[in-house]
């Protein structure tokens, strides 16, 4: 069963420096019918304006991932890390017992384009971490590249929960398959193009609850980039 979420039914919030959609709920956004899926809570497709970003602020007992589309993103936190995020860059930073944080565009120029997401642990109170990897486009090209996983296998990020994290570019006719599990769901989310979920047209920002099938097939795409979560 696939249960489309299309990108216009997302919450919208515009703050001049930040125009940024919510799959889930988040912040002012509240949907009881959206409150996440499976282990997975938030994923926000943010556009931060040049200069612009958040200020310094915490979180806790999360693990939050960050993909970038287009742009640089500067990110400082409370256990000495500094990096700026491009582009087949991959943050994972689990906030444990909490941790503090900053996010800036590091451009002066041109905006930034990211994905925040948010999947809950399982475990918690643990110190926290952080751990950036980069994937080439050539590893994603007609193929879903493994970039977040709970054992770090395959050179993913580790996170600290029962889920895997995917990432796939797909053009005319390059098809990916991923095979679910028995008792395992998928979310697949279009961050640009468009394909075919399961024979289903999904364009860019729609996403895809995948219930009680046995595989996601992703085909005939429109220059897409697509991230898929296999998850309990």
């Amino acid at each position: 069963m696939l249960t489309l979420r299309k990108n216009t039914d997302r919450g919208h919030a515009n703050h001049g420096w930040l125009d940024t959609w919510h799959t889930f709920s988040f912040a002012g956004y509240r949907d009881p019918q959206h409150m996440g899926f499976s282990d997975l809570r938030v994923i926000n497709d943010d556009r931060v304006q040049p200069g612009q970003g958040f200020g310094t602020h915490g979180h806790r007992d999360m693990e939050i991932i960050t993909y970038v589309l287009d742009g640089a993103l500067e990110h400082k936190d409370s256990m000495g890390n500094g990096s700026v995020i491009r582009p087949g860059n991959v943050q994972r930073m689990s906030a444990g017992r909490g941790v503090q944080h900053s996010e800036f565009n590091a451009s002066a120029s041109e905006p930034v384009h990211l994905l925040q997401i948010w999947i809950e642990p399982d475990i918690t109170g643990i110190d926290p971490g952080y751990e950036e990897r980069h994937f080439s486009d050539s590893e994603k090209r007609g193929q879903l590249r493994l970039i977040a996983s709970p054992d770090g296998c395959n050179g993913s990020v580790t996170i600290h929960q029962n889920a895997r994290l995917y990432a796939a570019l797909l053009d005319g006719t390059e098809a990916a398959t991923h095979l679910l599990a028995a008792g395992r769901n998928a979310y697949v989310h279009v961050a640009r193009g468009s394909v075919q979920v399961n024979g289903q047209r999904l364009a860019a920002g729609d996403g895809a609850r995948i219930q009680q099938e046995t595989s996601v097939v992703l085909s005939n795409a429109d220059t897409a980039e697509v991230l898929l979560f296999d998850l309990a």
